[in-house]
């Protein structure tokens, strides 16, 4: 991390002046009150022995000074002379003064009020506190002076590397690579591409869904390039006053031009991209005047050259046009999902790092994990390595893999949830009605495993995992998903000739699946290969606040018999499926019961199916 050379080192000058003042007046304090008691310093005696000497015609003069101090001189006895004394009146005598005057005591006084040092050593406390509070308040007012003039300056970290990423450390998402090694090498290598009269792009945005791994290539490009590294969030910009976003992004780019060659790196740059006009009424707020400067910086007229920025992003629909228009952000790269093959390689990245059992099969986990980013499978590792510590192994196995995919997919069991025994043999048949239909629908994905323990809000849980990757799927696929989403509330009406609150869910999701089927993708007859407008996305401001429907009510009634005809067969299907095997659905409950969850293989040998491929006995529907 680089040192601010705007901090500045902190003010101490009005702490130090006044530490040095205070030690002055306490010198010269102790120098008085010394010098006062030694002028002073007469010799004392008892006010008994005065009282003697006064008797005894000794004393020749006294003075008393309104503090009952007397001061005077006396013969001395032994040698004739003179002596000075002092002596201090214990109590109120109103004898004294006839006593001087009978033995003929020549008396002066002296009426004197507190000495400066006296009141100064009175006060001296009170102008120390007051001293140090002036110090304190002094030194913070020129602190927040001194925060003040950096407020507006850019709060971008110099990368100086830590541990040190390249691309070596990401696997995967080789074409996000390959472009971003693009950049490096121009900002290594600039002449080889201004003599052909090449420009490289003045910015690239990553886009990709969250944990994909854009944040880890920005630090991979840092590691590679060798080059100055600035990298800030968006939301460091936008504060509360106006003007200060706008004044960081100078700042900021004036950091870029001064370290050229140089990468900017802005993370979450939704934070501070939104398009304008988002306040109600098209405000011109305090973020819409940091975005106009960056587009600024960006491609204005000031020169830009050997600056290069990439920003991130898992919102590139709501960013401002002109942020994305060459010139800007001439290219994006997408940072997608991994496949099957890139997982494979993730888990291997991240498996390095603890000791794993050299049974443990990366690609049958990669397989078994479609749909992850790398940040879920490098939290499914953690997650196994975790349950290896937890029972004292040395190595991380097969079954802690098995153990973190499964608490990922399904959730946590909650294995001390107290159930009785009649909603368990419930969640039983509704989990079996699930299970049951993947081994008679011929496009459903496999069966993975099917449980009753209580996992998060769901008292079981059933999930089937894909052989392969897919990117879209066949409206048949779809329609054997509808049959198995019903399969918990067929169960529940063919076993009981009721239902339960445990079907919402699968209702909710096969409502939805049917609707996007018949508005999305056009996979209804009666209504045809129209697209309706559904959009799952949130209403953002200053784009579309308001909705408006593109289609007739006559047209919308069409979409709404389409869904329920599409939901009625599906749910048709599901019940004939369980009616014709019901002998199966109680010997899959009961089994649950018992066993509590039950694998592909395991259901397999108690239906008495083959193995997977082979097909189901007793039946002509192909199995999985």
């Amino acid at each position: 991390m680089n040192k601010n050379p705007r901090g500045g080192k902190k003010s101490r000058g009005t702490v130090d002046f006044g530490f040095i003042f205070f030690l002055v007046m306490l010198a010269i304090t102790g120098i008085f009150y010394f010098l006062n008691n030694k002028l002073t310093s007469l010799p004392e005696i008892p006010y008994s022995s005065f009282l003697s000497a006064v008797e005894a015609q000794q004393v020749l003069e006294v003075e008393i000074t309104n503090d009952y101090l007397i001061e005077g001189v006396m013969e001395s006895m032994e040698n004739g002379g003179h002596s000075f004394f002092k002596t201090v009146i214990p109590y109120n005598d109103d004898q004294l003064m006839p006593l001087l005057e009978e033995q003929g005591v020549k008396v002066t006084g002296l009426k004197k009020g507190p000495s400066f040092w006296d009141t100064l050593l009175d006060t001296l406390p009170l102008l120390l506190v007051m001293l140090l509070a002036f110090s304190l308040m002094m030194r913070q007012n020129m602190a927040a002076n001194a925060k003040g003039m950096q407020f507006g300056k850019s709060r971008a970290r110099l990368y100086n590397g830590g541990k040190k990423v390249t691309f070596a450390d990401v696997a995967g998402q080789e074409e996000a690579k390959a472009e971003l090694a693009d950049i490096i090498d121009f900002l290594k290598n600039p002449k080889k591409y201004t003599a052909i009269g090449a420009k490289i792009p003045t910015g690239v945005l990553l886009v990709g869904n969250p944990g994909t791994g854009k944040t880890l290539l920005a630090r991979a490009v840092a590691g590679e390039a060798g080059v100055s590294f600035l990298h800030i969030s968006g939301s460091d910009f936008v504060e509360m006053f106006v003007g200060v976003g706008a004044s960081r992004v100078r700042d900021l780019f004036e950091q870029g031009r001064r370290m050229a060659p140089a990468i900017i790196f802005i993370d979450e740059i939704d934070a501070v991209g939104r398009s304008r006009g988002a306040g109600v009424g098209g405000g011109h707020d305090e973020r819409e005047q940091t975005l106009n400067q960056m587009l600024v910086e960006m491609d204005g007229f000031e020169n830009k050259d050997g600056i290069i920025v990439l920003a991130a992003t898992n919102r590139p629909d709501v960013l401002d046009p002109a942020l994305l228009r060459p010139g800007r952000f001439d290219r994006q790269v997408t940072v997608a999902l991994p496949d099957m093959k890139e997982r494979k390689a993730i888990l291997a990245v991240h498996a390095a790092k603890v000791p794993v059992d050299s049974q443990v099969d990366f690609a049958r986990i990669a397989r078994a994990t479609p749909g992850m980013s790398g940040a879920e499978l490098s939290s499914l590792v953690n997650e196994a390595a975790l349950f290896a510590a937890g029972k004292n192994q040395e190595t991380v196995t097969e079954v802690d893999f098995e153990l973190a995919r499964d608490k990922l997919l399904m959730g946590v069991a909650r294995e001390s949830m107290v159930i009785s025994e009649k909603e368990k043999r419930m969640t039983a048949y509704h989990e079996a009605g699930h299970a049951l239909p993947y081994y008679y629908l011929e496009h459903a994905s496999p069966l993975h495993k099917v449980s009753v323990i209580p996992r998060g809000r769901a008292l079981g849980v059933t999930v089937g995992i894909p052989e392969e990757d897919s990117y879209s799927h066949t409206r048949s696929w779809l329609e054997d998903q509808l049959v198995i989403l019903f399969g918990g509330y067929a169960a529940e009406s063919l076993v009981y000739n009721d239902t339960t609150t445990g079907t919402q869910n699968d209702l909710h999701r096969a409502t939805e699946l049917a609707r996007r089927m018949v508005c999305q993708w056009g996979m209804a007859k009666d209504v045809g290969a129209v697209a309706y407008n559904q959009d799952d996305e949130p209403v953002f401001m200053g784009r579309d606040l308001v909705r408006h429907k593109t289609y007739s009510e006559e047209t919308a009634r069409r979409i709404d018999a389409a869904v329920e005809s599409i939901l009625g067969q599906a749910r048709q299907r599901c019940s004939d499926i369980l009616s014709q095997h019901r002998d199966q659905l109680d010997l899959l409950a009961t089994t649950l019961i018992e066993k509590e969850t039950l694998c592909d293989e395991e259901i397999r040998q108690l239906l008495g199916f083959d193995s997977r491929n082979s097909g189901a006995e007793s039946t002509d529907v192909p199995i999985l």
